[in-house]
C-alpha cells in the first residue's frame, strides 16, 4: 500500500515558507512534508501553470473590489543576486561582475504589479520595456490608451519613446544629465514595489537554476502582494465577519 498523497494545503504552506525565508527545501521539510515532495509538487504546478493562473485570479479580484489605477503605470528594473548561475544569471554590473538575475516590473498608480519579465542581469533595462508590457497584455489586455508609462533616465532615448508611441501609451522619461528626485515623479511606486518583492528572500538570493523556477517564484510573490494589498484596501472599504479591529 502506498503514501497517501500530502495535501496541496500543505505543500502551498511550505512553499510560502521557502519564499519568505529563502531557505532550501531540506530547512524547511519536516515529518508532514519532505524537500522531495516540495520540489515535485513545485514541478507538476509550473507544468499546470497554476501560479500564473492564481496571480490572474488574484488580480482580477483586486480589480474588481478596489479597482486597479491604470491612467499611472511605472516600469523599473531590480537586480538580485543568482550565486549558482542558471538560465536567467548573467554578470551583474553594479556587484563586481557577480552573477545576478534582474526583474522588469510594471505597476499601476497604487504599487500593484501588473506584470514581470526575468533576464540576466547584464540586459539593459531599455529593451525590457516591451517584454514587460507584453507580459501586461496577456493578463489585462492591451493598457488604455494616454496611459502614461513612468520611467527612469535610463530609458530615456527615442527608441523607447517610439515604441510607446506605437501602442498609443504616453512616455513619462526622467530626462538624461537632470536631477529627477524620486519624489517629485510617480515612479516611487515601483521602487516600494520592488522591496516588497525584496522582502521575499527567494527572490534576493536566488538559487534556482531554471528559467521557468525563477518565474514561478516571482509570480508567487506577486500573488502574496497582491493579496496583502487586496486585504489592506479591503479593510478601509468593506466590513465583514472577523474583520480585524485594527487595519492590517
Amino acid at each position: 500500500c502506498h503514501r497517501s498523497r500530502i495535501p496541496d494545503r500543505v505543500v502551498f504552506e511550505k512553499l510560502v515558507q521557502v519564499l519568505v525565508f529563502g531557505c532550501a527545501y531540506e530547512r524547511i521539510a519536516d515529518g508532514t512534508c519532505s524537500a522531495t515532495t516540495l520540489r515535485d509538487r513545485r514541478d507538476e504546478w509550473i507544468e499546470l501553470g497554476a501560479m500564473d493562473a492564481l496571480r490572474e485570479l488574484v488580480l482580477e479580484a483586486y480589480d474588481r473590489f478596489v479597482g486597479l489605477e491604470l491612467p499611472d503605470v511605472a516600469v523599473d528594473c531590480c537586480i538580485t543576486k543568482a550565486p549558482c548561475g542558471g538560465e536567467k544569471a548573467g554578470r551583474n554590473p553594479v556587484d563586481r561582475g557577480k552573477r545576478g538575475t534582474k526583474r522588469s516590473t510594471a505597476v499601476d498608480a497604487k504599487g500593484i504589479p501588473l506584470g514581470t519579465v526575468t533576464a540576466p542581469a547584464n540586459r539593459h533595462d531599455s529593451p525590457l520595456l516591451t517584454e514587460t508590457l507584453d507580459a501586461v497584455a496577456q493578463t489585462l489586455g492591451e493598457l488604455p490608451q494616454s496611459t502614461s508609462i513612468h520611467l527612469d533616465r535610463g530609458y530615456d532615448s527615442e527608441t523607447t519613446r517610439q515604441r510607446l508611441r506605437e501602442r498609443a501609451l504616453n512616455a513619462e522619461i526622467s530626462p538624461k544629465g537632470e536631477p529627477a528626485p524620486l519624489a517629485a515623479t510617480k515612479r516611487w511606486v515601483v521602487e516600494r514595489t520592488s522591496s516588497w518583492h525584496n522582502a521575499h528572500k527567494k527572490l534576493v538570493w536566488c538559487t534556482e537554476r531554471r528559467g521557468r523556477v525563477i518565474d514561478f517564484w516571482v509570480a508567487f510573490s506577486e500573488v502574496i502582494i497582491i493579496v496583502r494589498r487586496l486585504i489592506r484596501e479591503g479593510w478601509t472599504r468593506y466590513r465583514w465577519e472577523g474583520r480585524p479591529s485594527r487595519r492590517p
